[in-house]
């Protein structure tokens, strides 16, 4: 629950986890036994992903559905930091020789008409993004391809939420041209690491330890996200905040050895409910896989509309066929019913969400709970230098866990615990 009283995460006796967002958005998740998902969000998005085995290696297949358009992504699974990873690996990967033209400068600059004048996400969005007036190389094209669509999918989830989308609120931290060149850069780190494994695309799948945050994680550089679906986080100060589509963080450093979540910085936020920009929020691993996810994949849809619309003129040695992975052919065809599994997850969780608010009003109407007997023994008393798992026995699970590495924040209802390396240093 909420403070306002509503409902933030509603679990199904069916396995469906609802996931209300702090903008309005939704999500919703279901796993069957098998390891296939359903994963639907509001106005329709979603998809349906079913397991398969290459080698000895795990694959997942996912069969999207949005906007009355179907395709296919595939994703390699792996282990991290005691859970598992599902990380964007492609079917298909261009020439060389088209990777070298889409990494380095363009000859001649490029001025580029996108059409976007009369979309109503371009006008809701106009003080938050401007696309480049030219284009020096295709990795500033695809950066305002890549948050082009995602403000795009952000405009239609929030319409779906809402009939009129509110405007902006005025404490809305656009993205500067420092922050877009920024991703420029990071889409241009993408483009080489497509290409390194396109260099051993029929021999085998992507490396993890290279094509996943496993490398990101490590590798000294810190690292530009763009915000691929709405998430509920947590900032340095405990604050429950929110990103959505659009939004650009960067990684804060390396996470600590036992972390299970990454610290990162916003750099632009739409205001409102939103992290506010310059705060640091913690985002767990599974999420920022997600992410980086959608930025591959984003470039990939960027890419063939790159090669189609030909934006600038492409050398005659990277024109040529795609080379498929050696993967795909090990994948589960396309499911023909994502579209009617999606809508169907939907129509149920619009029916949990119903009869969730309507228990959750008739609590409240019920007046405070009749009072029970006192513990048998008194509760232990929290005192500095106990360990978590004392802590947690004493006081059970909290309601958020605030991850900065060596350094966890506890957030019960009345009260917060701080630990360092593991035992508490701070009660308030």
């Amino acid at each position: 629950m909420r403070s306002n009283g509503r409902p933030a995460e509603i679990r199904t006796k069916s396995g469906m986890e609802i996931h209300q967002g702090l903008n309005g958005n939704r999500s919703v998740m279901r796993e069957g036994r098998d390891g296939s998902r359903v994963y639907a969000e509001r106005g329709g998005r979603g998809y349906v992903e079913h397991p398969f085995r290459y080698g000895n290696r795990e694959f997942a297949h996912r069969s999207y559905y949005y906007g009355g358009r179907a395709y296919d992504r595939y994703y390699g699974r792996y282990a991290y930091r005691g859970g598992y990873l599902d990380y964007y690996t492609p079917g298909f990967y261009y020439r060389p020789a088209f990777y070298g033209w889409a990494y380095n400068p363009w000859i001649t600059p490029v001025a580029f008409g996108w059409g976007w004048a009369g979309n109503p996400w371009y006008g809701y969005y106009g003080g938050f993004f401007a696309p480049y007036p030219v284009y020096a190389s295709a990795s500033f094209w695809l950066t305002d391809y890549l948050i082009s669509a995602s403000l795009t999918a952000e405009y239609q989830a929030q319409a779906a939420a809402a009939a009129n989308p509110a405007p902006l609120p005025p404490d809305a931290a656009p993205l500067t041209p420092e922050v877009k060149a920024l991703i420029a850069a990071e889409v241009q780190r993408q483009i080489a690491l497509e290409n390194a494994e396109a260099q051993g695309a029929q021999s085998g799948p992507a490396d993890p330890a290279s094509s996943s945050i496993q490398r990101m994680m490590t590798d000294g550089t810190r690292h530009i996200f763009v915000v691929g679906r709405d998430l509920d986080v947590v900032d340095a100060t405990g604050r429950e905040c929110a990103v959505s589509q659009g939004d650009a963080l960067q990684l804060a450093g390396p996470p600590a050895p036992d972390a299970t979540a990454a610290t990162l910085v916003v750099l632009s936020a739409k205001g409102g409910p939103e992290c506010r920009r310059d705060s640091t929020v913690t985002v767990q691993f599974a999420d920022l896989q997600e992410m980086q996810n959608h930025m591959r994949e984003t470039i990939d849809d960027g890419m063939a509309d790159l090669q189609a619309k030909k934006v600038s003129p492409i050398p005659q040695s990277a024109v040529g066929p795609t080379v498929q992975a050696s993967f795909v052919a090990a994948a589960p065809p396309p499911d023909p019913n994502a579209a009617a599994e999606i809508n169907q997850q939907t129509q149920e969780a619009d029916q949990a969400v119903k009869e969730a608010s309507s228990e959750t009003q008739q609590d409240a109407n019920a007046g405070p709970p009749a009072p029970i007997a006192a513990p048998a023994a008194p509760p232990v008393e929290l005192t500095l230098g106990l360990t978590i798992d004392e802590v947690t026995a004493a006081n059970g699970v909290p309601t958020k866990i605030v991850d900065l590495g060596a350094k966890k924040i506890y957030i019960y209802k009345d009260m917060k615990v701080t630990f360092k390396d593991g035992k508490v240093v701070d009660i308030n």
